[in-house]
């Protein structure tokens, strides 16, 4: 039975927002298993200046990720949606293991798969250090011990 990631593609405002928030939450749990489950087995990639195609290189690509971005905490917002692609547009905050705080912005593509699971992403990011007394997005209490 092959998998299926509602929402599905056509989207509507509606559901291309769900598909938006479903994926904010995900990598907000710094779970590359759990965000992986979101792609095709051969999903193509490009994050910045790296190019991956399936799933165990997005779960290594972001275990890495997560082991450098320190207390990673995410939000995106829906730009545009057409039958079966979405453009986001995002921000995220993290630190270095010097305690140096970034906020990272960017553009996203994505191209969907009948089943609703991305068979393609795109993703454009620019970093600019901050201070911490700069940060707008935090970490709920309870996962900040986690995220250390």
């Amino acid at each position: 039975m092959p998998e299926i990631k509602p929402p599905v593609p056509p989207f509507t405002t509606e559901t291309a927002l769900a598909k938006v928030r479903a994926a904010e939450d995900a990598w907000n749990t710094r779970d590359p298993e759990r965000v992986a489950l979101a792609y095709t087995e051969d999903s193509e990639w490009r994050n910045r200046d790296v190019f991956l195609t399936g799933r165990r290189r997005i779960v290594a690509f972001l275990r890495e990720k997560w082991e450098r971005e320190l207390c990673y905490r995410l939000r995106k917002e829906l730009w545009a949606h057409t039958d079966d692609r979405i453009a986001v547009r995002f921000e995220y905050e993290w630190h270095d293991a010097d305690g140096q705080w970034y906020r990272s912005h960017g553009n996203e593509n994505w191209e969907f798969a009948p089943n609703g699971l991305m068979r393609r992403r795109y993703a454009s990011i620019n970093d600019v250090a901050i201070t911490e007394r700069q940060r707008r997005l935090h970490l709920p209490p309870e996962a900040s011990s986690a995220a250390a």
